[in-house]
């Protein structure tokens, strides 16, 4: 019985182990090595009776002295926030509408939530790209609701009837591929929830606003909070979506870890960039596994 439950427990560390934490420890590794040509020199070497540790730390020291990556990490980290945020305040509803939608279209509504996965990812942004360009449908249909006036006081796209290479086509791209990964941790939650719970609220005179607030809401903590990690973790590294939708004033991470890797050859900034965005994912998922333990805890 004990070691069926260590081998349970066991194969999860063992996956973390060889497909996170060993390619993590290389990247580190190289982001501390010296390069010679296309030759990474060894961090640790023994000669003559001598052990030596090598350990370059410039690269980390020009990251925090140079304002591009600092600039390039605050962009990251402000576009997947503004992503997760509409994908909450979009998904939310829909969720909320499936749960308590009939038990027999329900299938139906998973489905069509699921249903753009059945496409490539790329097509699929390929597709906004020819929609927002000049003469695309949804290009005129927000010229002729006359948005595009207030997309540009607003700041997101450059010029009037420009949608394409901005702040806009950004985030609209995001939100599209994202939103599937908050509508369904939040369905998942909301179909579970006691609805004995509001009629006893209204029993006791809350109005449906007030229960939704003081009941609905609260109980739909987890998934709010596993759908917000679901979107911000992946957006916050997104390469393709910024390079096909975004334009200068769009720069993330992303294209920054594709310049050093392939334009600028420089492997071992590249690995420090990686290994700084990789820390940075690492606070929001030690707080969304914090909040979950002591959700349990508080079951218990």
């Amino acid at each position: 019985m004990v070691r069926g439950r260590t081998a349970v427990i066991g194969v999860p560390y063992l996956w973390l182990l060889v497909f996170f934490l060993l390619p993590f420890l290389i990247v580190f590794k190289i982001s501390v090595s010296e390069m010679e040509g296309v030759v990474f020199k060894d961090v640790l070497t023994f000669t003559d009776g001598v052990l030596a540790l090598t350990v370059k730390l410039s690269n980390y020291v020009f990251i925090t002295q140079d304002d591009l990556y600092f600039k390039t990490y605050l962009s990251s980290i402000k576009y997947a926030a503004i992503t997760t945020v509409l994908c909450l305040l979009i998904g939310y509803p829909f969720a909320y509408f499936m749960a308590r939608a009939k038990a027999t279209i329900q299938p139906a509504l998973l489905m069509l939530v699921m249903l753009p996965f059945w496409t490539s990812f790329l097509l699929r942004v390929y597709a906004w790209k020819g929609l927002l360009t000049k003469n695309g449908w949804v290009a005129d249909l927000l010229i002729f609701l006359k948005l595009d006036h207030l997309l540009l006081a607003m700041g997101v796209i450059p010029a009037l009837g420009k949608f394409m290479n901005s702040p806009f086509s950004l985030v609209l791209g995001m939100v599209y591929t994202y939103l599937p990964f908050m509508i369904l941790p939040l369905y998942g939650n909301l179909a579970k929830m006691d609805l004995r719970l509001l009629e006893a609220a209204a029993d006791l005179g809350a109005t449906p606003w007030t229960a939704f607030w003081k009941i609905t809401v609260p109980l739909s903590k987890a998934g709010i909070i596993a759908g917000s990690m679901l979107v911000f973790i992946p957006c916050i590294g997104e390469f393709v979506i910024p390079e096909l939708l975004g334009g200068p004033q769009t720069l993330m991470i992303g294209r920054v870890l594709w310049d050093e890797f392939f334009s600028n050859n420089d492997w071992p900034m590249a690995s420090t960039v990686a290994v700084v965005m990789v820390l940075l994912i690492l606070v929001p998922l030690a707080i969304f596994n914090r909040y979950r333990a002591q959700a349990q805890e508080a079951r218990r």
